[in-house]
């Protein structure tokens, strides 16, 4: 008897740390055209799990450059001189995150002022990776997550070096910030079809590109139909105690 409860406690244990938070495949955005519309707009798309999402982005001021294809790979780990891609150490993978952001493609900033990510349906969980944020700062209009760095908790430092990263509230805006050369990759929780955030400083350069978990319509589905991790515990601790009532029959 002390086997069957022992076992099935163990069962219920599991399953309550598999269903928990774990790395996802991001869907990174494929930039591909811009135009000087309003300062400058850049377009691309992300190919999620059942659709394409139209991103645009907009910079009333210009940005510094944008490379929607070939170029250097910003997005490499390690000093430029001896750059490598290993999602084991990068700066922009972690516990929630599984992939470096694909190809070159960044849009690299030298301007303070806003700008903002419009997306053509509402997307879930975005993830915002930045290279060389250096004496840059943002401040955006949502809280957020910072998920990963180069050069803390064993990640390798990015494509201009190491630094630190973390986030301060000033009134109605949360604000990354950091020192040295930060390099990683923060998300945000929840459903947006846009985003707005304001670049603290005039620094060239600092770049970034942006991702999702899947657009909020998936993810919605998908916690439809797969159980919280606290609703399986419950459902695990029933079944033991129903066994037990039954070994007692």
């Amino acid at each position: 008897m002390k086997k069957v409860f022992l076992s099935l406690l163990f069962m219920v244990i599991l399953l309550g740390v598999s269903t928990s938070a774990h790395a996802v495949l991001i869907d990174w955005t494929d930039w591909t055209t811009s135009d000087s519309t309003n300062g400058f707009t850049a377009y691309g798309t992300m190919t999620t799990a059942t659709t394409t999402v139209s991103v645009t982005y907009n910079n009333p001021l210009g940005v510094g450059f944008y490379q929607p294809t070939g170029g250097i790979d910003y997005w490499t780990d390690g000093a430029k001189y001896s750059a490598f891609r290993n999602p084991a150490i990068s700066p922009y993978t972690s516990t929630f995150v599984d992939n470096i952001p694909t190809g070159t493609d960044i849009i690299a900033l030298n301007k303070a002022g806003l700008q903002t990510l419009t997306f053509s349906e509402a997307i879930a969980n975005p993830v915002f990776a930045f290279v060389s944020l250096n004496g840059n700062g943002y401040g955006f209009d949502q809280d957020f997550e910072i998920l990963s760095v180069g050069g803390v908790d064993g990640n390798n430092c990015g494509y201009w070096g190491c630094g630190t990263s973390n986030k301060s509230i000033v009134g109605d805006e949360y604000q990354l910030l950091g020192t040295g050369e930060p390099h990683g990759a923060l998300r945000f929780t929840g459903e947006f079809d846009t985003l707005t955030w304001r670049s603290l400083t005039n620094e060239y350069w600092n770049g970034f590109t942006v991702g999702v978990e899947g657009t909020a319509e998936e993810i919605r589905n998908e916690n439809n139909t797969v159980p919280e991790p606290a609703s399986m515990l419950l459902f695990g601790t029933g079944l033991v105690g129903a066994v037990l009532r039954r070994r007692r029959k």
